[in-house]
């Protein structure tokens, strides 16, 4: 038997603020709410399960691989949102993306602190 991911538990300050904010940078919708969850379901079958978290949220990291348009429509939509995006999960390359062997990439911060990172697959 092979395994896969299936889905994971995103904590966040509003569930359904950062569940919509991913959606719409990505162009993927948000799903169904099954309390405590709010999905955001991605192409390849993994869903990200938002559920509120009172207090503190922990900053993770969540990367998305996507292809060439989807990264450019993405990178547009944070643009025309006055989304900050940077070149490094440091966040201290601003305004800039990374290019490795083909790959382009950006991180940028949801609203809960999460640092999200696309990337395309050469």
């Amino acid at each position: 038997m092979t395994a896969a991911l299936d889905h994971t538990i995103v904590p966040a300050r509003d569930r359904e603020a950062a569940a919509r904010f991913l959606a719409e940078i990505l162009g993927v919708p948000v799903g169904a709410e099954t309390p405590p969850f709010l999905p955001v379901a991605l192409a390849n079958g993994v869903t990200l399960d938002y559920m509120h978290q009172p207090g503190d949220v922990p900053a993770l990291h969540y990367a998305f691989a996507v292809d060439d348009a989807t990264f450019d429509a993405a990178l547009a939509r944070l643009t025309t949102g006055g989304v900050p995006y940077y070149a490094d999960p440091m966040n201290t390359r601003p305004g800039e993306i990374y290019r490795d062997g083909g790959v382009r990439g950006l991180y940028f911060r949801d609203p809960s602190g999460h640092n999200m990172e696309i990337l395309t697959r050469p």
